[in-house]
């Protein structure tokens, strides 16, 4: 697990490139191109880029580009599989910076053309009055409930089981904490861990079918993610990820969450649509 962490924080260290030396740029979106990225992919036994990876590079490349500023939402679609094989390429435009606000428009692309787009909005902290109405996270669980979410190289407790082909409603929280690590690296730690288990929640009211089947029983791909990001927090602390699917319809599926603090403050939510198609 050690390996697989320090794997995922070198690939969110990215590579600056001067624009002039990207190759294969996709036509020139309107702004201004402020910045070329270039991210490694993580080594995994994985038959394509996991979105959480690219999620987590958008997120590196936003406040590489606009370093005064925190990460307030991010809305990624993903275009096409991407290939492990071949690092990627992150073309940073700049639509509009103020003293406040920012907004970027991040485009990666591989050879074989965009595999992933996102609309990130940037924004600097200021004061106000601090409102929350949610319910309150559940205790923490004790270490006998450690998992291993395989795609995840950090802690993970949870009381549900995505594995289960059973019918139970669609609804699945774990709490999580990384390694020490730089509390500026917490928007990218979390999206990466936003990414895994959506499609899994869906499908559990589905007699006979569980997120293991993915490949067999059906086949499956995020389309689309957004998370908003509320208050600053650390990913070495624990966290709880709290979602539930409304809905499942025409091969896609839907689902939502929050991530909480263990003493209760709402730091990010999220959500996510993916195309699910059940085999015959």
């Amino acid at each position: 697990m050690a390996d697989m962490w320090n794997d995922l924080l070198s690939c969110l260290e990215l590579r600056e490139l001067t624009p002039d030396t990207s190759s294969d740029t996709p036509e020139q979106d309107p702004g201004t191109t402020a910045a070329v990225f270039e991210g490694q992919n993580q080594n995994l036994e994985y038959h394509r880029l996991f979105g959480g990876q690219i999620l987590g590079q958008f997120i590196a490349a936003s406040l590489a580009t606009s370093p005064d500023k925190s990460i307030k939402s991010i809305h990624s679609v993903f275009s096409k599989e991407g290939r492990a094989d071949e690092p990627v390429t992150y073309r940073v435009v700049r639509q509009q910076e103020g003293r406040t606000f920012a907004s970027l428009l991040i485009t990666a692309y591989q050879a074989h053309g965009v595999i992933a787009s996102a609309a990130v909005s940037m924004h600097t902290s200021e004061d106000g009055p601090e409102l929350q109405e949610i319910g309150s996270p559940s205790p923490l669980l004790s270490a006998d409930h450690t998992v291993d979410f395989n795609l995840i190289p950090w802690e993970i407790r949870t009381a549900g089981d995505l594995n289960s082909t059973g019918v139970s409603a669609p609804e699945f929280e774990f709490w999580m904490r990384t390694p020490t690590v730089d509390a500026a690296l917490a928007p990218a730690l979390a999206a990466y861990a936003t990414d895994l288990t959506i499609i899994g929640t869906a499908l559990l009211p589905l007699e006979g079918y569980s997120q293991t089947g993915n490949g067999t029983a059906f086949v499956s791909a995020v389309t689309s993610h957004t998370i908003w990001f509320h208050r600053p927090f650390r990913t070495d602390e624990w966290l709880l990820l709290r979602q539930h699917s409304p809905l499942v319809a025409h091969a896609r599926t839907f689902g939502r969450g929050d991530i909480l603090t263990e003493d209760g403050a709402l730091v990010a939510s999220f959500a996510q649509e993916a195309m699910v198609r059940i085999k015959s």
